[in-house]
């Protein structure tokens, strides 16, 4: 099911009303925030996970051959596009285990694909790009981050001095939070 236009705005309310916390909060980035958008309230509600999985399809590119997603928060978000598409994915690991396979890549991945790397929350961007350095070395076209909410706190930026575009459904300004 993919969800018209006009869907998208209130989608966005509905994400706000069930992960938006208010607040002190510290960021994963290091800075502090009187908000918290919480993706495991969203992601653990089927459908929501399914919507927001519906709108980021509509902004996938064509001829993407694998989606990637950071562990662990963006595995709710691929697993869910993947099953609605048909689209491949996979799950960059922060760190190997240091036991059986011993991968920072879970899932089938070959230099030479077409890969779009998938986020929940953009702050800075630090994990994300880490996952997208980890991707890149290993050889597949990347150029692309799409994820729910651009906090627009420098992440665009920092995709961008890696030749990316980070591609959000929401903006925090979208969505009219404050910091």
């Amino acid at each position: 099911m993919v969800l018209g236009p006009a869907d998208a705005d209130g989608l966005g309310k509905r994400l706000v009303e069930v992960a938006l916390l208010k607040g002190d909060f510290l960021l994963s980035s290091g800075r502090r925030s009187n908000y918290y958008f919480d993706k495991y309230l969203f992601e653990t509600q089927p459908d929501l996970l399914r919507d927001v999985a519906a709108q980021l399809l509509r902004i996938l590119p064509e001829g993407t051959d694998l989606l990637a997603g950071p562990e662990i928060g963006a595995i709710p978000l691929v697993t869910a596009m993947g099953l609605e598409s048909g689209t491949p994915f996979m799950i960059v690991r922060k760190e190997p285990k240091p036991y059986g396979t011993g991968r920072h890549f879970e899932g089938r991945i070959a230099p030479g694909q077409h890969v779009v790397l998938v986020e929940d929350v953009v702050t800075t961007g630090t994990q994300a790009l880490n996952s997208a350095r980890l991707l890149l070395d290993f050889g597949v076209k990347l150029d692309l981050c799409l994820c729910v909410l651009d906090r627009e706190e420098s992440g665009a930026d920092s995709f961008a001095e890696l030749g990316m575009e980070l591609r959000p459904l929401f903006t925090s300004t979208s969505l009219g939070l404050n910091r």
